[in-house]
């Protein structure tokens, strides 16, 4: 049963590479396989995680409370109904109020306070000097309120670093979509070559 899941995955795999030379119907096949088992994967972990233990289970214990939200949730179906979907927008209003207050507190004390203290560091040494300067010279860049030629050069001095910043962020992207070809190619060889042999 193990050689059998390994023969779908390696011929599964070669399907996908089969891109690189044109679109084909074997494919798009695969690439509809992926979306359905990854759909179905999806909603039953969202069933096992999310509504069971959230609704289905404190309903059962007699706390109607979780009701509203999953009324809430089923009305944004009828987005699918030309005639009934203006009624999905109160949940959806309701949704995005509520998400964009949560969103706004959360953020501020996870990330905003967190990285104004990160810049509020000592000139003792070269790292910290460099972390202000990079950061003072890129919010030059986005202030717009009014024109400063020194303001300006002090704002090129940003865009090098943000530069910098990007290019690092690409470099860790390719490197991670390198690193799953390779993991792919290693199955390949190793896990389906090797064990026919």
């Amino acid at each position: 049963m193990n050689m059998f899941g390994t023969w779908i995955g390696a011929i599964l795999t070669l399907i996908l590479f089969s891109f690189l030379y044109k679109d084909n119907p074997l494919y798009r096949l695969a690439e509809n396989i992926f979306v359905g088992i990854s759909t179905g994967y999806f909603i039953a972990l969202e069933w096992q995680n999310v509504l069971k233990p959230n609704v289905v289970e404190k309903v059962m214990a007699g706390n109607w409370v979780p009701i509203i939200p999953a009324i809430l949730g089923v009305v944004l179906l009828l987005q699918l109904s030309q005639k009934y979907g203006w009624i999905a927008r109160y949940s959806i209003a309701l949704y995005i109020g509520v998400g964009a207050a949560l969103n706004m507190v959360l953020y501020t004390q996870g990330q905003l306070i967190p990285q104004i203290q990160g810049t509020m560091l000592k000139l003792n040494s070269i790292s910290n000097i460099i972390i202000i300067v990079g950061t003072i010279t890129s919010l030059a860049y986005f202030f717009f309120a009014i024109e400063n030629k020194t303001l300006g050069r002090v704002s090129k001095i940003g865009i090098g670093f943000l530069m910098i910043s990007f290019g690092a962020a690409y470099g860790t992207t390719v490197m991670g979509r390198v690193s799953l070809l390779i993991a792919r190619f290693d199955f390949l060889i190793n896990d389906w070559i090797r064990a026919m042999f």
